[in-house]
């Protein structure tokens, strides 16, 4: 696995219900490499959100290993866990999340920032950003301006601005009309490998899975390739 960009070794993740063990990851594992993408099916409630919360170290599982980039965070502290995450991990959920008072450019200077780029610097990776999925003219609008499909694609090169080594999607069309989903999942899948990002997606759309390089589908537990 030393040479993946994400990496799960054994995860396992138990919650209480009702005075009961929930095994929600049963020793899950995958290894993905850098530029490749990877869905992640399965039944609503099988586990999915968690695997992608522990898998963007959102989460602590209870036994195994997330290895981000070469690092195992197995005994990492939770400032250099919230580091790692920072700078080698970007998100994409279903809703884009963008700050609302913020123009688009904005939105993607903003965890450059956090992560202490130069504020120029910044900028103008924002702009070139924008410039890939072709919203260079929209960079001064904010998120109520936009068209859902345009701020699904600003949130898609934000979680990129940090140049990550892993892409955590979670239903990242979910929120489009079908048209407009095609449009911006191809776009992901671009982006993805050009960039070299390792990408995992969880989707419910059969579709969009079929055209990732692997599919896993979370069963019991555990993770199969499908």
């Amino acid at each position: 696995m030393s040479d993946a960009a994400l990496a799960l070794d054994g995860v396992e993740r138990t919650f209480k219900q009702a005075g009961n063990d929930l095994h929600v990851l049963r020793g899950a594992s995958v290894s993905i490499r850098r530029g490749e993408t990877v869905a992640l099916v399965g039944p609503s409630g099988a586990g999915k959100s968690t695997l992608l919360h522990i898998a963007g170290l959102l989460e602590r599982p209870d036994g195994g290993d997330v290895i981000v980039g070469g690092t195992s965070c197995r005994r990492l502290g939770d400032d250099a866990r919230t580091a790692l995450r920072r700078t080698a991990i970007g998100f994409v959920y279903q809703f884009h999340h963008l700050l609302p008072e913020f123009s688009a450019l904005e939105n993607i200077v903003v965890p450059q920032m956090i992560a202490a780029a130069a504020k120029s610097a910044a900028r103008d990776r924002a702009r070139d950003l924008l410039g890939m999925v072709g919203l260079a003219d929209r960079a001064t609008h904010r998120p109520a301006k936009l068209s859902g499909g345009e701020q699904q694609r600003v949130a898609i090169v934000r979680a990129l601005a940090n140049s990550p080594d892993v892409l955590i999607a979670d239903e990242p069309t979910g929120n489009l009309d079908q048209e407009t989903a095609d449009h911006v999942f191809a776009l992901l899948m671009q982006l993805t490998h050009e960039t070299g990002v390792a990408a995992l997606v969880a989707t419910h759309n059969p579709d969009l899975a079929a055209r990732m390089d692997r599919k896993l589908m979370l069963r019991n537990g555990v993770l199969e390739e499908v």
